[in-house]
């Protein structure tokens, strides 16, 4: 049966992806987050990406044939950024990048998220991540509450 559905390869990103990625976070923030202030204008966000995230943090991306549609930053144990092109969400790729992110930290990850990412809580929790820790926002630049969560679960 045919498709018309792209192919997806999950890959490592490299300098030459920065703009795109930062566009992925730059859509997918503002599709999902409409009531979060966002910290940074646009170009800080890409010189941010350009300049920090691809040359010193581990960063994948899901491209589909040549467009990057989704992007997957990972720390030391942490999952800190994992953003979908709004068109994307839905088709398994968020699936695919947290079971990246598991199956490269079997000893566990943890990862922040804004409280009303609904969505976001929902799918973290459906993949095993708890949450153990809330805040008023106060440590973050937004200034809006979030929460951390852990996988595998503290026993």
């Amino acid at each position: 049966m045919a498709t018309d559905e792209p192919d997806v390869v999950i890959r490592r990103a490299t300098p030459a992806d920065a703009d795109a990625v930062a566009g992925v976070w730059l859509r997918s923030y503002d599709a999902a987050l409409p009531t979060v202030r966002r910290a940074h204008t646009d170009d800080e966000v890409r010189a941010w990406f350009r300049d920090v995230v691809l040359p010193e943090h581990e960063t994948w991306v899901a491209d589909a044939d040549g467009s990057v549609v989704g992007l997957l930053v990972l720390g030391a144990g942490e999952i800190e950024q994992l953003y979908l092109d709004p068109g994307w969400r839905g088709r398994g790729l968020g699936d695919r990048l947290v079971s990246l992110a598991q199956r490269l930290f079997p000893g566990g990850l943890s990862l922040w998220t804004f409280q009303v990412n609904t969505p976001a809580c929902r799918f973290y929790e459906r993949h095993g991540f708890v949450a153990v820790e809330r805040t008023d926002g106060q440590g973050n630049e937004e200034r809006e509450p979030d929460v951390r969560y852990v996988w595998p679960p503290v026993r």
